[in-house]
């Protein structure tokens, strides 16, 4: 597999229609809102479980015959995770998110590891006369995202409603349910593949090309009651010369609402354009730093002027 050899960016556009794109645990499950922009938030934990879900699937199950397998599943503790793999060389070899987003191996924590916090736990004993290898180590990985967040101001709504069982056999009142979710939400997302960390990883092109069909086809696939409502609608990617980049894609992109909508009360990707004029402008400047510019975008995204490609 040929070794990643120039940083690359990504762009990712994704809208969400009356579901909860990222709840809150800490704030009874609401999706998270910026108090002062209303702006919905999703973290890129989110986005990397969305991926991570789709290539379990896809085949990275760690059975027999699979492709690979994903680090970071169903909670389990340090030292069990830690039986699946041999070493460094091994830890990289198998995991693809963990070529990917990097990951800490701590055998004797109660988790099954992280992605970069560095935390570290008792090694695992070797049995006697065998000799010891070493399992806690950490990796940041080559690919990150920033924190996604919404285009525009966004309607949270309070849904009550009952549960599908009675608290007791001869109980006549089912349980009561409340959640939360927004109207419409046009959610971007900003990464970078840094083409040094991906050394010390093993990351090839062809991980590469799983973490894209996995952010396109895995968000599309996010078919749970609170998820259902995800639609992918623009994913660019941008290569660029060895070291260079050029940050804050998104803040290039601005929504023109159509006659008779306005920003705070979108309900359809029918009812604004992607202004993509400042996009295109800052592409055009650092074209000689570009060596190749991709682009997937869904038939119903409208734009004011095609993406600039090389």
């Amino acid at each position: 597999m040929s070794q990643l050899q120039n940083r690359s960016e990504l762009l990712f556009l994704y809208d969400v229609k009356r579901c909860n794109p990222n709840g809150d645990p800490l704030d009874a499950n609401r999706p998270r809102i910026d108090e002062e922009s209303g702006r919905c938030l999703v973290t890129d934990v989110r986005l990397k479980r969305t991926i991570r879900d789709y290539l379990i699937n896809k085949g990275y199950d760690g059975k027999d015959g699979s492709k690979g397998d994903i680090f970071i599943r169903d909670v389990m503790t340090g030292e069990e995770r830690a039986k699946s793999y041999e070493d460094k060389e091994d830890f990289c070899r198998k995991f693809i998110d963990v070529r990917l987003f990097g990951g800490v191996s701590a055998p004797g924590k109660k988790s099954g590891g992280g992605e970069s916090d560095g935390n570290e736990g008792e090694e695992s004993k070797p049995k006697k006369g065998a000799a010891k290898k070493s399992k806690v180590f950490h990796y940041t990985g080559p690919v990150q995202f920033s924190m996604g967040y919404s285009l525009h101001r966004v309607h949270e709504n309070f849904i009550k409603g009952t549960g599908a069982f009675a608290t007791s056999s001869d109980a006549e009142q089912k349980t009561f349910r409340e959640e939360y979710n927004i109207t419409y939400g046009m959610i971007a997302f900003h990464g970078v593949v840094n083409e040094n960390a991906a050394k010390h990883v093993n990351t090839s092109q062809s991980d590469i090309d799983e973490l894209l069909e996995g952010m396109w086809s895995g968000t599309k696939d996010l078919l749970t009651r609170s998820k259902k409502g995800h639609m992918p609608r623009l994913l660019v990617k941008i290569d660029y010369e060895k070291g260079f980049f050029i940050g804050d894609l998104c803040e290039r992109l601005s929504l023109i609402p159509v006659e008779g909508k306005k920003l705070d009360a979108l309900e359809d990707v029918e009812d604004y354009t992607i202004d993509t004029k400042a996009l295109n402008s800052i592409l055009a400047k650092y074209d000689d730093k570009i060596l190749s510019i991709t682009i997937q975008m869904d038939d119903r995204l409208k734009i004011s002027e095609p993406i600039r490609t090389k």
